[in-house]
Order: C-alpha cells, then structure tokens, then sequence
C-alpha cells in the first residue's frame, strides 16, 4: 500500500519536472530578448539606409546583419533544445505553433534584408516586415509568461514581457521617427502614429513598473532621469508639432537614431538585470525542490525499514491544522523540507497549503496577461467589423473607455459580450 510519502515524492517530481521546464523556457527568453533588441537597431538602420535612397548608413546596416545572425543562431538553438516529441500539457501546443511560425519568418529574412539592400521596398514597408517577425518573437515570450505555474517565475515572465513589448514600441518610434527627418518632410500619418507608439510604451511600462522589484524600478527610473531622455522629449515635440507636409531638418536624422539608441540600451541593460533575476530564481527554485525531494525520500527509506518518525498527528484533531500563512509575493513563502520534530500530517497540510497560495499568487500575476489578450481580440473584432487599422481599432477602444469612464479591459470585453448578437458573416 502507498504512503503519504509516495504521493509527496510524486508531487515533488512533477514540481521538478516543471522548474526544468520554466529553466529552459528562461533560458529561450533570454535569447529572444537578445535578439530581438538586435533586429530592432537593425531595423532602425534600414529605415535610415532607404529613406536617404542608400546614400548613408549602409555599413552599419551590414554590420548590423552579421551581429543578427549570430543571435539568430542563439534563439535556433534554444528552439532545438525544446522537447517537441513528449505531448505537453498547458498551452503547449500554442507555444509550439508560434515558434513555426518564427521560424518560417526567420527562413524569410535573407529576402527581406535583400529587398532593403536593393532599395525595392520603402521604409514604411520594410518596416512593416520588420515588426511582423518581432512581434512573431514576442509572441513566443508571451506564451512563454503564460505557462509558468510558479507565481514567482510568472511574474517576473510577465515583468519581462512587458518590459521587452514597451522597448519594442520605442524601437518602432525610433524607425518611425528616422524615417521622417531622413525624408525631411513631416507626414501626417507618421506624426499620429509616433504618438500611438509613446502611449503605447506607456501602457507596458506601467505593467512592468507594478510588477517589477524595487531595484529593477530604481534602475529604470535612472534611465528616464538621463540626459538622453530630455534631448528625445526636444525631438518628439519637432516631429509631433511640425505642420503636415511641413519641411524637417534632415541632419536631426542621425541625433533622433542616437538618442532613441541610447535609451534602448539603456532599457536593455533593465531587461538583462530583469533576464538574469529570472534565471536565479530558476536555478533556486529547482535547487530548493530537489533538496526536498532527498529528504522525502530518505524518510520514505527511514519508513520502509522501520525506523522511528514524527508522530502522525491527529487528523481529525482541529488543533493539528496548520494555518495559513499569510500571502507576501514580496517574500513568498519558502519552500518546505521535512524537520526532525514536525509530523508527517503537517507536511501534507503545507503541501495543500502551499499549493493553493501558489494558484492564488498565480491567478493574480497572470490577469495582465488575461487583460490584455481580451484588449486584443476587442481590437481584431473592429478591425474585422469597421475595416479599421489596428491603431484605429486601439484609439477606438481607449476613447470608448475614456467616454464612459470605465477600464479598457472592461469596454472590451463589453465588445466582445455585444459579437455573440452579431450575425455570423459580421463576427
């Protein structure tokens, strides 16, 4: 007949089992993040090549490339790494279908950086094409923060996501913004769409700053003190202010790329201390785990040759139960190991103790997933619906929001409540 310990030692397994696969789901984190940040400057690079018709920043551009590709190689093998034969539960199979989809955009590259090189496609375009393969990697971060079942780990995917999202943002406003200096004439288009992109990177950073720890928030709150920062708010006002069609300096190209430069290295060096705070804990959480899983079973070894235990405890004794502890996702709760003086029916308590504050800390962190995934399938519905662009769509939403004064969670999910009563053909 099966012992207590026998489960104990079996829901310890699975919990290992899980921390090496968060390890190596943060360990593919860290290399997106990398490379994403690479593409971006890449990104940058090209809009500054195309929109002076090739004439400038055409070998940094190629340097660019060469630093991509050893990244590139870095987040391919990360992929291979994953365990793509044994079934996986949770969103598994969403993971796995956005990394087919990266990379069937990676595979597509060469023909973009092509296209660039031979100036067949305008900025705007080339732009475009850029985003569609980061956004394809940030999609594999989310998947990713949304299959963590430690809180812990969770919230620092979650912290994560959102920070590389809003730095993605200002990689877009960096490419949106060089390319009009560099074409020397402000476009009302470009001009809306820069301010979508601050809002934006607004809204991300707020997540990050709530989820973030207090060291990862003074960090970022030295960055936005930077000299650079006051130089980027002078030139977004230029852009943002100048008339449509109105004339730009186009020698302001290459100090709009420098200073939104430097401020994305600077936030990288956030997402790196965020990155390494995620692999720590990783490696904590599994060494911790392991440590109990020996001492669970060298007390099931203890059990079968008949040594002396704990007492059981009483189980129907109310006294006997252990209360719970109180919730701290600050300093959670650490994980527990049998002592010598603690009965076996107290490890089993903090077992199921420990298990439902785990699922409380997870619900919570997980909600600004949960948020934003019903923001964007409220935005895809009117685009669908009214035929609009996905900025569109996104102002549409906020200034319901702001008219009735409610969230903007909250207006979307009241869109999508009104698409049940829509007829099929208009959902």
């Amino acid at each position: 007949m099966k012992s207590a310990f026998c489960f104990l030692i079996a829901a310890k397994r699975c919990e290992i089992a899980g921390l090496q696969q968060l390890a190596l789901t943060s360990a593919l984190v860290n290399a997106t993040g990398r490379f994403i940040h690479a593409l971006q400057r890449e990104r940058g690079l090209s809009n500054l090549y195309l929109a002076s018709q090739g004439q400038r920043w055409a070998d940094e551009r190629l340097e660019q490339v060469v630093r991509c590709d050893e990244l590139q190689a870095e987040v391919r093998a990360a992929f291979d790494i994953l365990d793509t034969e044994t079934p996986r539960a949770g969103n598994g199979a969403r993971l796995f279908s956005r990394i087919a989809y990266v990379l069937q955009g990676l595979d597509a590259l060469p023909l973009l950086r092509q296209r660039v090189q031979t100036q067949q496609w305008a900025a705007a375009r080339a732009t475009a094409g850029y985003i569609r393969l980061i956004n394809g990697l940030l999609a594999v971060v989310f998947e990713a923060a949304d299959s963590a079942s430690d809180p812990d780990i969770s919230r620092r995917l979650v912290t994560l996501f959102n920070f590389i999202q809003g730095k993605e943002f200002a990689g877009q406003e960096r490419a949106t913004g060089s390319a009009l200096f560099a074409a020397g004439c402000a476009q009302a288009d470009g001009q809306q769409r820069l301010l979508h992109l601050i809002d934006s990177q607004e809204r991300c950073l707020q997540v990050f700053t709530d989820f973030a720890s207090e060291p990862l928030r003074e960090a970022w709150a030295a960055v936005q003190r930077h000299d650079t920062q006051a130089s980027l708010e002078r030139l977004r006002r230029i852009l943002a202010t100048s008339l449509p069609a109105g004339p730009l300096d186009t020698g302001l190209s290459q100090i709009w790329f420098d200073a939104c430069t430097a401020r994305m290295d600077a936030m990288k060096t956030v997402e790196d201390a965020l990155a390494a705070e995620l692999e720590a804990l990783c490696h904590q959480r599994l060494a911790a785990a392991t440590r109990d899983l020996a001492d669970f079973q060298k007390w099931q070894r203890a059990e079968s040759l008949g040594e002396d235990l704990p007492e059981h405890g009483d189980f129907f004794d109310e006294g006997q139960a252990v209360p719970a502890p109180p919730v701290n996702l600050a300093h959670p709760v650490q994980a527990y190991g049998p002592q010598v003086e603690r009965s076996i029916l107290e490890l089993v308590h903090e077992q199921a103790q420990r298990l439902q504050q785990m699922g409380d800390e997870l619900d919570m962190v997980r909600a600004s997933l949960n948020e934003r995934k019903i923001v964007e399938r409220a935005k895809g519905l009117l685009m669908a619906h009214r035929q609009l662009s996905e900025h569109e769509a996104h102002k549409t939403l906020r200034q319901m929001a702001m008219n009735q004064n409610r969230r903007l969670v909250d207006v979307a999910q009241a869109v999508l409540a009104m698409a049940e009563i829509l007829p099929p053909g208009l959902r």
